[in-house]
């Protein structure tokens, strides 16, 4: 029989656990395009987004490489992003938690700092998600993208 601290208990677990969610799985209200013939290696990717608007990401150096500083940018027209966040994930491999917040740096471009970390394997398949959170939504843009030694 359930005592009333272990339902207390659950009860708070649970509600923690809800509020800590967004952080390892990120939520979207929708989801944008990205452009055929992506090339994050060679040039920034274009993607649309829901209701007319539109994204350009790019990763610098190029070629993208492991265990260097990366910048980051985000370019968006047609949204008024509150926040925009670039989470890195391993496509095949949890790699851990990877996400960083970009800092606005004026008409609609945003820009920050990430690296990539090395993997055993030598080569890595990678998905960068530009989640752009808006007042009335969220949208996220997956990116995908190899980088090997």
């Amino acid at each position: 029989m359930l005592t009333l601290a272990t339902i207390v208990a659950l009860l708070g677990i649970a509600i923690v656990g809800h509020q800590l969610s967004p952080l390892l799985l990120p939520k979207a209200d929708v989801t944008g395009v990205v452009e055929p013939g992506c090339d994050l290696h060679r040039r920034a990717c274009a993607a649309t987004l829901p209701q007319g608007g539109r994204m350009e990401f790019s990763i610098t150096p190029r070629p993208i490489p492991f265990l260097q500083t990366l910048r980051v940018e985000v370019t968006v027209g047609g949204v008024e992003p509150r926040k925009i966040e670039v989470d890195f994930a391993g496509e095949n491999m949890n790699m851990g938690y990877n996400r960083g917040e970009l800092i606005a740096t004026g008409r609609g471009t945003y820009a920050g700092e990430a690296a990539l970390p090395v993997c055993v394997s030598g080569s890595m398949a990678w998905v960068a998600t530009v989640m752009v959170e808006t007042d009335r939504q969220r949208i996220a843009v997956p990116y995908r993208f190899d980088v090997g030694h």
